[in-house]
């Protein structure tokens, strides 16, 4: 049987080494569902978690009691909307979406494709929100993914506003593009990096599962720092960096004067 690469190595009879161990078990067996797996088996489940199978059995047990899990008829684990309640309390994520819902709204019917707002979690950007039209082509991300800060539009633009230091972390990495497994040339980034701060924008196309191409512009917060990234996906084919430029800039704006930024906004900010 081949491993699991998304497991966690088992250790039988030991506990975590810090911590709560009933608090890190918790986590480890909500942290084995991703994009990828949004559904486990109990065998899954204790696999990617690293748990031994009766305590996982037991644990979800009490977790889906809460209701951070549920458990279909078949038997396959699926996270609970508990957590999505939980979640969508967020300071971070929901005065954000209140303020941007309208103006991602309005992009959504200029463009009639795709509207994403993701905000820096990490080393990675974590989609907020998505508005798609019902013709809009498909996209890799769904709403509470993570997305790579080298490979989209919204990550580029996460990355080319965040401190130097967060920056020079990320450039450290061996990085990449996906989900074409091409290295990425830190010179190369480190000049798109720049061409973003300078014009304000970022410029993303990607040719596989097929062509398409991002614009994504900066949102900023009460303190002028960055709060998010908002951009649109739409067909390679007909896109207009002319139409799409100037909305996606002036949504950005918007969203910005809503959350309380000061300053303009525009190229070489």
């Amino acid at each position: 049987m081949s491993e699991d690469p998304g497991a966690v190595p088992r250790v039988r009879g030991k506990r975590p080494p810090q911590g709560d161990p009933v608090v890190d078990r918790a986590f480890a067996l909500l942290g084995a569902f991703d994009a990828a797996h949004p559904s486990l088996t109990l065998g899954e489940l204790a696999r990617r978690s690293g748990i031994p199978t009766s305590s996982a059995l037991r644990l979800a047990g009490r977790l889906q009691a809460w209701g951070a899990l549920e458990r279909g008829a078949d038997g396959r684990f699926t996270v609970g909307l508990r957590l999505w309640e939980v979640a969508s309390l967020a300071p971070r994520a929901r005065g954000l979406r209140q303020v941007a819902m309208p103006f991602l709204g309005d992009l959504e019917e200029v463009t009639r494709q795709h509207v994403l707002l993701a905000v820096r979690e990490g080393g990675d950007a974590v989609l907020l929100e998505r508005l798609s039209a019902h013709a809009a082509i498909p996209v890799l991300y769904q709403v509470g993914g993570r997305l790579p800060l080298h490979s989209t539009g919204v990550g580029l633009v996460l990355l080319a506003f965040a401190d130097p230091a967060v920056q020079e972390e990320y450039l450290a990495r061996p990085l990449l593009h996906e989900p074409e497994q091409v290295p990425v040339s830190e010179a190369t980034l480190r000049r798109t990096l720049a061409e973003v701060r300078r014009e304000g924008m970022a410029h993303f196309r990607r040719r596989v599962p097929r062509p398409i191409v991002s614009v994504a512009a900066p949102v900023f917060g009460a303190a002028d720092r960055l709060a998010a990234a908002v951009s649109v996906v739409v067909p390679q084919e007909g896109a207009d960096a002319r139409v799409l430029g100037p909305a996606v800039r002036t949504a950005a704006r918007a969203i910005s004067r809503g959350l309380g930024a000061r300053r303009p906004l525009g190229p070489g900010r």
